[in-house]
């Protein structure tokens, strides 16, 4: 099935680039334990998060909008739910912009998402974009 829309999306897509963001992210769940525990303290959360991926993409190439992007996770285990780890992709979308890769993350400028989930020893995550 991933092979078959890899091949729906090649046609119809034009992959226009790719940034690889080493290590893995802070989850839904772990996001919230730390907003419980101090309210700021989640503040300085998506900050360090969002400033790790804005120092990993400066100088990449921008790209032109509007988008589609994939979303590559590459996981140590299965033991965190799917929806808990692309929740950081807030923190990846606001560090784009943050280092000028895209313009913006609004509604107009993304067409949408795909996530796709793979275990490894190398944790990272890989995003991949697309236009018409």
């Amino acid at each position: 099935m991933e092979k078959q829309f890899f091949l729906f999306l090649n046609k119809s897509f034009k992959k226009v680039g790719e940034i690889m963001l080493p290590g893995s992210f802070m989850d839904l769940n772990e996001y919230i334990r730390v907003e419980r525990m101090n309210k700021y303290a989640a503040a300085v959360v998506k900050l360090n998060e969002t400033n790790r991926v804005k120092m990993e993409c400066l100088g990449k190439k921008k790209i032109d909008l509007p988008v589609f992007l994939v979303f590559e996770w590459y996981v140590k285990d299965k033991r965190r739910d799917k929806d808990n780890i692309a929740f950081s992709k807030k923190f990846i979308l606001d560090g784009l912009v943050a280092a000028n890769v895209i313009e913006n993350d609004n509604f107009k400028s993304l067409i949408g998402f795909l996530d796709l989930f793979y275990v490894s020893v190398d944790q990272k995550v890989v995003i991949s974009f697309y236009k018409f």
